[in-house]
């Protein structure tokens, strides 16, 4: 199938082929003739399979056949992200698409001075891309009409209600038009995704093109067991030996974030992070110099993750498993996208192994465990050990293998010298404490950090 059989006009079709676009995806090809029809959907996709275009062509196509009564400073169509890197990107590529088309779009999100946002709503916009804080703050300051909105679509709708948007969402319902078209994505599917769309649609066309809460086929997963005190020097170990160049590298926390970040710039390996606390430039800047191969590594948080849109990324690491295992399907969505191939690495140590088997369950499936030579975690006690002895793990038998201690050389980065690696005794290096779940907040009060790290394993089995 083309996107010529689709039904789309000329103006799109001169747009896809500006883009390189040849076939449609499968979330393309089933939701952009629903979406023509008028009907209300509930789109279960993984990121990376093309979803923004099986909204956004259609959305144009539908505005652009329509008179605009919008009334002043209002818009037609409201696009509402989680995150200010995701929001730009769509805004991104609604431009894109929509570039033979006399429709303006426009972006808005926090962090960053509200006045040429202003400026640019008083001169019109059809298409908004829009955060919820941010919006709200134009509605309150009366910038900002959603009257006219023709069409709503809750982009990454799982996200938001993750990061606690589910008041400012219904704030903007209310203020919206009864009559409407409602388009509703999600990666992950919950109870609160299903309470929402019962809530927001209209006879809805569900349309999902792959099992719910499963990763991206085009992803290959592997878990590298290793104790957590040497979690970073196996990262920059299987950066340098594999001549990795564009690795995306997710930490629990902010400071998490950072640190790693400076001890990989300390073994030779080109770092930067991202983070909710970093200024919207900072952020804009860090993800430019990845894209363009100036950083080799960005460490960044599940919060700030969201939206990092980078074309053909080959590695994802998990340097920690994430509290929430839904994160885990959009960690690993940034690479094997668009039909390409990639590969999602987990180091997980002793602690982590309650969060690895949630994600575990989640996705139906074990993921695959393999032990690096030199880099083997020490054995458990514990009564059910998800570690439970060096043959439970498929090594791999190649030739090239790091000693325990490997030096510095062309095979991999250089080891920092002249201290002590004390990152496992570090009290900040676990998730903060508005981060952490309740179940693992209960865990904590019976296990510090230090603690569960120096479980003696040498008793086992092996």
């Amino acid at each position: 199938m083309s996107f010529n059989s689709l039904g789309l006009s000329t103006e799109l079709l001169r747009a896809i082929s500006d883009q390189g676009y040849l076939k449609p995806t499968p979330v393309q090809r089933q939701a952009i003739p629903v979406i023509l029809e008028g009907k209300d959907i509930l789109a279960g996709a993984q990121t990376g399979t093309g979803k923004t275009a099986g909204f956004a062509l259609p959305l144009l196509q539908l505005l652009s056949k329509r008179p605009a009564t919008k009334g002043k400073n209002g818009v037609r169509a409201l696009i509402l992200a989680p995150t200010r890197e995701l929001a730009a990107q769509v805004e991104g590529s609604v431009a894109a698409y929509g570039a033979h088309l006399p429709l303006k779009s426009a972006v808005i999100f926090g962090g960053v001075n509200i006045n040429p946002q202003i400026e640019k709503l008083r001169r019109g916009v059809d298409i908004l891309v829009a955060t919820p804080g941010r919006l709200l703050d134009h509605v309150q300051q009366r910038t900002l009409n959603l009257s006219g909105v023709e069409i709503l679509v809750l982009d990454e709708a799982d996200r938001m209600l993750d990061m606690g948007f589910i008041r400012d969402i219904r704030k903007i319902l209310a203020l919206l038009p009864p009559r409407r078209q409602n388009l509703l994505f999600f990666a992950t599917f919950s109870d609160d995704i299903k309470r929402l769309s019962e809530d927001l649609l209209n006879s809805p066309v569900l349309i999902e093109t792959a099992r719910r809460n499963t990763a991206a086929e085009g992803v290959e997963q592997v878990i590298h067991p290793v104790d957590r005190n040497r979690k970073r020097e196996l990262l920059s170990f299987l950066i340098g030996s594999g001549n990795w160049r564009q690795v995306l590298v997710f930490t629990r926390t902010k400071h998490g974030a950072n640190r790693l970040a400076r001890q990989l710039e300390q073994d030779g390996i080109s770092a930067t992070a991202i983070h909710g606390n970093k200024s919207q430039g900072a952020r804009t800047r860090s993800l430019a110099g990845f894209k363009q191969g100036d950083v080799r590594v960005l460490v960044a948080t599940d919060l700030a993750s969201r939206g990092l849109d980078i074309d053909r990324l080959p590695h994802v690491v998990n340097f920690e498993l994430p509290t929430v295992s839904e994160d885990y399907v959009h960690r690993i969505g940034r690479t094997g996208r668009a039909d390409r191939q990639g590969t999602a690495i987990s180091l997980v140590c002793i602690d982590e192994r309650e969060l690895l088997r949630d994600i575990e369950r989640l996705l139906r499936h074990a993921i695959p465990k393999e032990v690096i030579e030199g880099y083997e975690p020490d054995l458990t006690v514990g009564p059910e050990p998800i570690f439970k002895g060096r043959n439970d793990f498929n090594q791999s038998q190649g030739g090239n293998r790091p000693p325990r201690n490997p030096p510095a050389n062309a095979q991999g980065p250089k080891r920092a010298t002249g201290r002590k690696h004390v990152e496992g005794k570090d009290r900040s290096h676990g998730p903060s404490r508005e981060e952490r779940s309740d179940a693992q907040r209960d865990a904590s009060k019976k296990h510090s950090v230090q603690s569960r790290v120096a479980l003696r394993w040498k008793n086992s089995d092996v």
